[in-house]
């Protein structure tokens, strides 16, 4: 690809206003700096109806899920729609070979049979507020880092506890623009969150890990829970006593569709971006980061569905496992494959000499910007080693489930040791640790995990930087001769950690007199020797560039923000409610290549091969569309539409986020990006970079035709056409 003309780049990147599709904004500044641009594009609600304080608006309806996701109310009754992705973790701890709800799907017939669920956690925001002049009091300039973050810390906790005095909200402060602001948010958290309705996988994850990613998709990822609360409708845990929340407001529903062109906005948590770091940063993930990251998780992945395809048993044990692994390996191969197609680093590297250009032009700004890019060109290169070690340890090390599994128990270790420790605590503890080791060996498989251990410790030691290797390695040099194979097998033949029953009795006997066995034990000793060098070696390190780069990203962010004061700039993703919009489209990734912007139903059947697990059809499914019974969710056009692509801004978090229209109405639900827009936490490119969402009108079709719970139809505000 040729360079892009300098110029050209330069108006690409000031014109962000005239973009609409680029940005996640914060919902409660929309009056003051996107509702017209918003209107402009279709919108007809206000800034108040999205976000207010004061009264009842559309922010009401939308709740973080479960910490990594985004689910919206949907009912007066607490209804939560999210995806099925996002619910699988809850729904494989409620399923057996006995009860597969994986496999065949699970619809609750009353309020009675709705299945709670342990851990599992909604956050609703009730009010957010700018505090970064009282966060940033007693800052000035001239200090150093860690003094800075010092006195930020202080006051933000300060802040923090007299906002929670008296009541029961959860309070955080979080930094924006990378800490050039502050922002004050007040949650309730509901802990008392039931599994309500799911379809069948052959639904749920229609395409699977194959489909991932990419589009065309004919995925009905979606999944839904109630949240519950006290008879006050305050947050509560989990009691018999509890009702379903009653919401200030939840999402009416449309049966209108869309068409292309049509206005949209996600309102959601997008988890993080990286949009305005250098070009050091996006060569690093691009070029190094994400290809160790994916040779690692490509080679667990192909041990466990091997073992998935042969089992039923190991694929409801590991589905989401293998699920949470494959999806970001995916994601990085499109992001670098992104990343090389626009020539994304080339495009940083030109706004790079604009920015140094512009910070050289006065004395000011030559002693405040001038030497950010020089220093950013160093501290990347010293960074590389440390990174990838880490990197290392965590996909690597910490990617074998024993070693995660021990880990837990140091804290055993720490207390054993003590001479002030008492009978009761060592009591308390193991009780912990045998709860935990249930729930872990309920869905494990040693011959896996041995696998694993074994492909893993290889590619540490023949590709990690020795330095940050663990010491443990030495010792396997000396003993087993580098044979890993040897090593992972006796390994796993004596330790505890590797079997259910005897770690039970060791923890049902456990006296702090046994320190000694735990500590020879030959997974603890692996898991302590890879701990104490990423603790002791790795974390400085890691901290040191920390702060060395987060000073100057900071000082950075503000230069850029400086330099384009007449342009909006929105903050990077940081798992905070956020506002995107766009419009519905459809695009084209290659030459004579063009992606129309919907899907149908008649695409499930197009791709159905009983030989692949992941593109099963469901033969409730299959009547359905023979008979062509598709109810009142069909298409003007009288085909069942199952997806469709827009060009909002999202990415992880925002899965479970609601696709509105202009009127504020559930069009889809999103659960993914395209594969050649998955640069889009770098940077985005309005002509590749789409959302991909379930239509609401193939989720209600689910429900109502191929489930036939109609109770939970009935809850819901459709609005007809």
């Amino acid at each position: 690809m040729k360079k892009i003309n300098v110029l050209f780049m330069i108006v690409a990147v000031l014109q962000i206003s005239a973009r609409a599709e680029e940005g996640m904004w914060i919902p409660m500044l929309l009056e003051q700096l996107n509702i017209q641009r918003m209107k402009d594009l279709g919108l007809k609600l206000t800034a108040e109806d999205i976000y207010s304080v004061n009264n009842s608006s559309l922010k009401d309806a939308i709740v973080q899920f479960g910490g990594s996701c985004t689910g919206n109310i949907i009912s007066a009754q607490g209804l939560i729609l999210t995806n099925h992705h996002c619910g699988l973790g809850a729904i494989q701890r409620q399923s057996s070979p006995q009860n597969d709800y994986l496999a065949e799907g699970f619809w609750a017939g009353s309020f009675e049979e709705e299945l709670p669920c342990p851990g599992l956690t909604v956050t609703l925001l009730i009010r957010m507020e700018d505090v970064t002049g009282q966060v940033l009091e007693g800052v000035d300039n001239g200090m150093k880092q860690f003094q800075r973050a010092q006195i930020i810390k202080q006051n933000a906790e300060k802040i923090e506890r007299a906002t929670a005095k008296d009541n029961h909200y959860d309070v955080k402060i979080r930094p924006f623009y990378y800490g050039n602001q502050y922002y004050l948010f007040v949650n309730e958290i509901f802990k008392d969150i039931r599994l309500v309705g799911a379809p069948p996988s052959n639904i749920g994850n229609f395409g699977g890990d194959i489909d991932n990613w990419m589009w065309p998709r004919h995925t009905g990822d979606f999944s839904i829970f109630r949240i519950y609360a006290n008879q006050s409708n305050d947050p509560a845990m989990f009691s018999k006593e509890n009702v379903p929340y009653k919401p200030k407001y939840y999402l009416p529903i449309s049966l209108k569709g869309y068409q292309k062109n049509d206005f949209t906005f996600v309102f959601g948590y997008p988890g993080s971006t990286r949009e305005y770091i250098p070009s050091y940063g996006v060569n690093l993930t691009a070029n190094k980061e994400n290809p160790l990251r994916i040779g690692l998780r490509k080679q667990r992945l192909d041990i466990i569905k091997n073992a998935m395809n042969e089992d039923r048993l190991v694929r409801i044990q590991y589905t989401a496992k293998a699920k949470g692994i494959a999806n970001y390996w995916k994601k990085m191969i499109g992001e670098s494959k992104g990343i090389r197609l626009i020539d994304a680093i080339s495009i940083k590297e030109d706004f790079e000499r604009h920015f140094q250009s512009w910070a050289d032009s006065t004395p000011e700004r030559q002693a405040k910007y001038g030497k950010l890019l020089p220093g950013f060109k160093s501290a990347y290169h010293e960074y590389i080693p440390v990174d990838l070690s880490a990197i290392f340890i965590s996909e690597a090390g910490q990617g074998i489930e024993v070693i995660r599994l021990a880990s837990g128990f140091r804290e055993l270790a720490k207390i054993s040791k003590n001479n002030k420790t008492k009978p009761g605590e060592i009591k308390t503890a193991t009780e912990s640790l045998k709860k935990n080791a249930r729930e872990f060996y309920k869905n494990y498989q040693a011959s896996i995990d041995q696998q694993i251990m074994l492909t893993m410790l290889k590619e540490m030691d023949a590709k990690m930087a020795r330095t940050y290797l663990p010491e443990i390695f030495s010792e396997i040099e000396k003993s087993h001769s580098h044979d890993f194979e040897t090593y992972s097998t006796r390994l796993f033949s004596l330790s505890v950690f590797t079997d259910s029953v005897r770690m039970l009795k060791f923890l049902d006997t456990y006296k702090a007199s046994k320190i000694k066995k735990l500590e020879k034990d030959p997974v603890f000793r692996l898991m302590t020797s890879i701990s104490e060098r990423y603790e002791k070696d790795i974390v400085p390190e890691l901290r040191r560039f920390a702060g060395t780069i987060d000073s100057l990203q900071r000082i950075y962010m503000a230069g850029q923000m400086e330099m384009q004061r007449h342009k909006a700039l929105y903050p990077d993703a940081n798992s905070t409610l956020r506002i995107s919009f766009g419009k519905v489209d459809n695009y084209e990734p290659a030459d004579a290549v063009t992606y129309n912007y919907y899907t149908t139903l008649a695409g499930v059947m197009e791709k159905e091969d009983s030989a692949i697990y992941d593109y099963q059809v469901d033969a409730r499914l299959k009547k359905l569309y023979k008979e062509k019974d598709f109810g009142a969710y069909a298409d003007q056009d009288g085909t069942m539409h199952v997806a469709f692509t827009a060009s909002n801004h999202t990415t992880g978090g925002n899965s479970g986020s609601p696709v509105l229209n202009a009127e504020g109405q559930l069009i889809g639900i999103n659960f993914d990006r395209n594969w050649e827009g998955t640069l889009s936490d770098l940077m985005y490119d309005p002509s590749q970079c789409r959302n991909i969402s379930l239509d609401i009108r193939y989720c209600l079709f689910v429900i109502d035709k191929v489930a036939g719970n109609k109770r939970l139809i009935d809850e819901m505000k459709i609005i007809q056409r």
